[in-house]
């Protein structure tokens, strides 16, 4: 009997263990934004987002140049032309204004879209990867380490790099 009360004693320890070890989840970090931009598929998305950004931005300054170069224009042309004129002018003036600011408007949604569209992706694979290789790993929970205030438990960044050939 005391035998069997060691061997009973013995089996609850084993199995508490192992219910203990078990409970533990296996925890790692990385940080995503610094892996999304060491890929280079984010580096020819960001050149091409900001090969549009100069176009429209040499755009708008062409229509800002042109503007001003219109007030100067009708500024100094203002005391030969009569009331009537000058009023027709200064709608014109505004009119244009307003279309510059519509199309800045137009321009950074424009931009915001092209961003998304570019960056889904690559966050997509981002994240793929990174589920691929904590599962690889046994990792149960991935945490972003640029949330974090202490992060000792195992970086993924050198492994997902590697898993994405980067």
């Amino acid at each position: 009997m005391k035998h069997f009360k060691s061997l009973l004693f013995a089996a609850v320890l084993f199995i508490g263990a192992t219910t203990f070890t078990s409970a533990q989840s296996k925890v790692a970090h990385i940080d995503t934004q610094k892996l999304i931009e060491a890929m280079p598929d984010y580096i020819s998305a960001q050149a091409e987002i900001d090969k549009l950004k100069a176009t429209y931005q040499a755009e708008l300054q062409d229509q800002l140049t042109e503007l001003n170069n219109k007030i100067k224009q009708y500024e100094s042309e203002a005391g030969s032309q009569t009331a009537e004129e000058n009023l027709r002018r200064k709608q014109e003036v505004t009119k244009i204004d307003q279309s510059i600011t519509l199309y800045q408007q137009n321009q950074y949604q424009d931009m915001q879209k092209k961003n998304e569209a570019l960056m889904k992706p690559i966050v997509e694979k981002a994240k793929k990867a990174i589920k691929e290789v904590a599962k690889a790993q046994g990792y149960e929970y991935v945490l972003d380490s640029a949330m974090l205030l202490v992060s000792d438990g195992k970086d993924l960044m050198a492994d997902v790099k590697a898993h994405l050939k980067i």
